[in-house]
This record gives structure tokens, sequence and C-alpha cells, in this order.
């Protein structure tokens, strides 16, 4: 039977660990994980592109460097996951094998989805693909991130940035999300009521299916020395996005 705890966190329990796990322990049950969640992450963002009423800030990026370039979705998506990871050397972040594969499964996936969904479709069908975009989008963000392989570039940057200027994991996504968002409308992206909708779905979404996912490492694995450092313990609180 359950003891009951002298503190408030039998009431309200804290967030699932997320943070990284070397990869011999149980590579079976967790690689197929992140895969899978790398893979819905690239083709649900392909379904909210194919919507047309507004995609993450992120995608809002892609799409803008994707009319003035002859790459595709997926190609821009990938090539801007190189470069944010040149920004990881200065905040001495250090890459992971879920990095990696969140590059190059999610670039893959998400052309493949722009590929399967044609575009041009009524509104009611366009509305449908947005939400149902958004949800599985939430429950990709906590199946890969419950692998705990390792963060995306995307929230690399964000728990380094957070950890070398002591803000808040919160404003310092926020300032990102406005910085890129705002670079890519101004590239020709496509900004609509389902860029605030994700804004406003993706965190509560992501937050409920978390627990689900995330994997508890064995008591025995050693810890690292970056999991106890400012940045990792930022990224243990906050899930990533890509």
């Amino acid at each position: 039977m359950r003891q009951p705890a002298d503190d408030v966190t039998d009431q309200a329990p804290g967030p699932p660990p997320l943070a990284y796990v070397p990869l011999a322990e149980r590579p079976l049950r967790r690689f197929p994980q992140l895969f899978l969640g790398l893979f819905l992450y690239g083709l649900s963002t392909a379904v909210m592109v194919r919507s047309g009423l507004g995609v993450s800030p992120w995608s809002v990026l892609n799409q803008g460097v994707e009319r003035h370039t002859p790459l595709s979705f997926g190609t821009v998506s990938a090539v801007v996951g190189v470069l944010v990871l040149l920004l990881w050397i200065p905040l001495r972040q250090r890459p992971r094998f879920g990095t990696g594969a969140n590059v190059v499964i999610v670039a893959y996936a998400s052309d493949l989805g722009l590929w399967l969904v044609p575009d041009g479709l009524g509104l009611p069908v366009r509305i449908g693909l947005l939400l149902g975009g958004i949800l599985a989008n939430g429950l990709a963000v906590a199946v890969y991130v419950g692998a705990r392989c390792g963060p995306g570039p995307r929230d690399g940057l964000m728990t380094g940035l957070a950890g070398a200027t002591g803000r808040s994991i919160r404003l310092v996504r926020t300032l990102i999300e406005v910085t890129v968002l705002a670079v890519g409308w101004l590239l020709g992206g496509s900004v609509g009521v389902g860029t605030v909708l994700y804004a406003l779905a993706m965190g509560p979404v992501t937050q409920y299916f978390l627990p689900w996912f995330a994997y508890a490492a064995s008591r025995g694995t050693p810890r690292s020395p970056a999991r106890t450092s400012p940045r990792s313990a930022a990224s243990r609180r906050t899930p990533g996005s890509g």
C-alpha cells in the first residue's frame, strides 16, 4: 500500500522524468518508441500544413524558406534543424542519438505526409485535418520525448538558452517561437487560426499523454554529468516539441 508523503507531491505529482538515459538500457523497448513518435510527428505536421489553416511557428518558418528555395518542406526542416544544432556549440549542448534521428525521420515523414494528403480539400475536411494534426502532434511529442534518447535540435536550443541565461523555460520558448514565427511570416509562411490553436493546445495535449509514454529508467542507471547541470534540470521540467 502506498505510504502517505510528508509533502504535497502525493496530491500533485511532478512531471515524469525526461532526462537522457543511455542507449544501452532497453534499446528494443525505447528505439521503436522513438522512431514511431518522430514519424508520427512528421506526418502530423504535414497534415496541419495541408489544412491550410495555420501551422506551428517552426513550420511557418519552414514554409517561408521553402517558398524561396527549390527544397521540399521536409528538406528545409532538416536544414533548419542542422543550423539550429550549430547554435548548440556556444551553449555547450551535446547532441544525442535522438537528436540526429529527429532531424532525419521528421524530414522524411513530413515529405511523405505531404505526398499522401492532397491539397485543395474542402473546409470541413481541412478543419478535421487541423484538429487531428494538433492532437497527433501532441501525442507524437509525448511518445518520442518519453523514449528519453536525447532532445531534438529545437528542444536543445530552448533548454540550452534557459540554462545559459538563467531565464525560465516558458520565457525562452516564447521568445524563440515569436521570433521564428515573425521570420517565417515575413518569408511567406502560413499563419492562421491553426497557429494560435496549436500554441494553446500543444502544451496540455503533450502533458496529458506524457505519463503514458515516459520511460522509467532502471534504478542502477548511471547518472551522467550533463543530467546534473542547470540545462539538464530545465529539460526535465519541460517536454520538447521538435
